[in-house]
């Protein structure tokens, strides 16, 4: 996949706005009542970005950053501080956090998710893009030492170095990334005077990787 494993600077990232999006078709039917469906099993998340930007610096930063991905050809990580941890955005990460599976004596992957809600309405989302160095693992509320997993910080696969007993709950905390690209061919800036201008909203949309 066209993906660079690299962060959009946070600086150039102050001031977004973004959130997740939904896709539902809505049929009404003759008596009034609805039929709701949806083609998606998870929200795509959509951020605006640069449009805070006034310093020269700061849009030569964004735009050269936007070049080295050619516009929206190459992904990168995006760091959304309103939903980057495993815990709540104010807490601190911990090795109990979320759920990843259960041992069953041979298995030793497992694949970072976050969970969303409660109960069976609940979601899990695939965490592809964890932080280096942030991951935590337990295993029956035992947090293992680093040197005993290893993370693929491309994928979000962890891989212990054994499998844990059958019926054993593996558990994780981290902070991640979301994978993103630009979602326009075209960066466009206003000098508004020698050394402050004005930067249009540069779109970013969540890609699947």
């Amino acid at each position: 996949m066209s993906f660079h494993e690299v962060n959009l600077p946070a600086r150039l990232a102050f001031g977004s706005t973004g959130g997740v999006e939904r896709r539902t078709e809505i049929v009404t039917l003759g008596s009034g009542f609805e039929r709701r469906s949806t083609p998606w099993a998870h929200g795509r998340r959509r951020y605006l970005i640069g449009a805070n930007l006034r310093s020269l610096d700061d849009m030569a930063a964004l735009t050269g950053f936007f070049e080295a991905r050619r516009g929206r050809l190459y992904g990168f990580r995006f760091r959304d501080f309103a939903d980057c941890k495993s815990c709540a955005p104010g807490a601190a990460v911990g090795p109990l956090d979320q759920v990843l599976g259960e041992g069953d004596g041979v298995r030793t992957a497992f694949q970072l998710v976050k969970r969303y809600g409660e109960g069976e309405a609940g979601l899990e989302r695939r965490i592809a893009k964890p932080v280096e160095g942030t991951v935590r693992i337990a295993v029956d509320g035992v947090e293992r030492a680093a040197s005993g997993f290893a993370v693929d910080v491309a994928t979000g696969l962890v891989t212990l170095d054994g499998a844990p007993d059958a019926g054993g709950a593996v558990t994780a905390g981290f902070a991640f990334d979301t994978p993103v690209r630009f979602d326009a061919d075209r960066i466009e800036v206003t000098l508004e005077s020698f050394d402050a201008g004005r930067m249009a909203a540069v779109p970013l949309i969540e890609v699947r990787v």
